[in-house]
């Protein structure tokens, strides 16, 4: 019990570790919070800073997930369910502790429990989102319709967890974006013009 405590905790802390703010301020001298939309995902990276600072951010927000995810495996943790621990990896995300608990949209991180679990999902939820991408021209429209389509995909593996934690994840990801949704509403949110 002791151990699985410790790996939960230390997967929320992995979640927690602020990559657009680190990125920013390091290479950029910015802090990404002070421009765009405000948010530490890759999205505003990309914005903010960039082609390149974005990809490092994306590429380590979903790496967080990973090795959250992988905890259980790595420590020998017997009876810890990976999607279960990944989850306070993208709670730790979303509510980060060392960025006053003003984080991303869960969508990386998320891919990246996922990455863990069931690598194929991952690839086609990164299939589906550039094709929603270069149809929308919108991240977050092509964000919630991923994990939509991730959970549909989820229902037909027949595998209780992986249906439960995509649905939460999904959940997360549609609720992080409430206020892009309001945007595209009103057809103020953002398009993308490099695809």
């Amino acid at each position: 019990m002791a151990l699985n405590a410790i790996i939960i905790i230390l997967a929320y802390l992995i979640g927690s570790i602020p990559s657009g703010l680190i990125i920013g301020k390091a290479f950029y001298g910015k802090d990404i919070r002070e421009h765009g939309s405000g948010n530490l995902g890759g999205t505003n990276t990309f914005r903010t800073l960039g082609v390149k600072a974005g990809l490092a951010v994306s590429i380590a927000d979903v790496l967080k997930g990973t090795l959250a995810a992988s905890l259980p495996l790595l420590l020998n943790a017997d009876g810890l369910h990976v999607l279960l621990v990944g989850v306070f990896a993208v709670i730790g995300h979303m509510y980060p502790v060392f960025a006053g608990f003003r984080g991303g949209k869960a969508v990386a991180t998320s891919g990246g429990v996922l990455l863990a679990y069931v690598p194929v999902l991952f690839l086609f939820m990164l299939v589906f989102f550039f094709i929603s991408l270069y149809i929308t021209k919108y991240v977050s429209l092509s964000s919630i319709l991923t994990g939509i389509a991730a959970f549909i995909y989820s229902l037909f593996t027949q595998d209780l967890p992986l249906i439960v934690v995509v649905a939460v994840l999904a959940t997360f990801v549609i609720y992080r974006h409430r206020a892009n949704i309001e945007r595209i509403r009103k057809k103020t949110e953002p398009k993308i013009k490099w695809l």
